[in-house]
């Protein structure tokens, strides 16, 4: 069995829609799936009025979007960087979860579970902005995504 890496993980409702069918443990088990390195993490799941707001006022794109992800581990101090903690705020969004799960003929729990993974390895510094950081990025996703039962996420495309 692979080795945990320690984790610290305050799970927020404040679109509660989510709180039953993707409940903290389930996101526990998400997230340590996904974890490469000890981490602290907030997973947010908002509605489309607070996470249009948050793409707006962040990244400039004014509307709301499935998984923001805020790495703050890179603009510690140096002292914290040498932990080698990951530290960043996931946000989910539950209207775009539930509009694209159904687009996509997934569940709504299994479209969390792969947004939750997809978020997470934004926080250790995975990206997909070019060709090359997309592959490898979508590899990691289906390899952990399968490691927790659920089926390539890009099999569709």
């Amino acid at each position: 069995m692979p080795k945990k890496n320690k984790l610290s993980l305050s799970v927020q409702y404040p679109d509660p829609r989510l709180q039953e069918s993707v409940p903290r443990p389930q996101l526990r088990r998400w997230v340590q799936a996904a974890l490469l390195a000890p981490a602290e993490l907030t997973i947010r799941f908002v509605d489309a009025d607070e996470g249009r707001a948050l793409n707006r006022d962040y990244r400039g794109k004014d509307y709301a979007t499935n998984v923001l992800t805020f790495a703050y581990s890179e603009d510690q101090e140096e002292k914290e960087q040498d932990s080698g903690i990951t530290q960043a705020d996931i946000i989910l969004c539950t209207d775009v979860l539930q509009r694209e799960a159904e687009e996509q003929g997934k569940t709504l729990v299994e479209h969390a579970a792969h947004l939750v993974v997809h978020g997470v390895l934004h926080a250790q510094g995975y990206d997909h902005e070019d060709d090359e950081e997309a592959i490898e990025m979508e590899s990691l996703e289906i390899e952990i995504l399968d490691n927790l039962g659920w089926p390539n996420p890009y099999a569709d495309r």
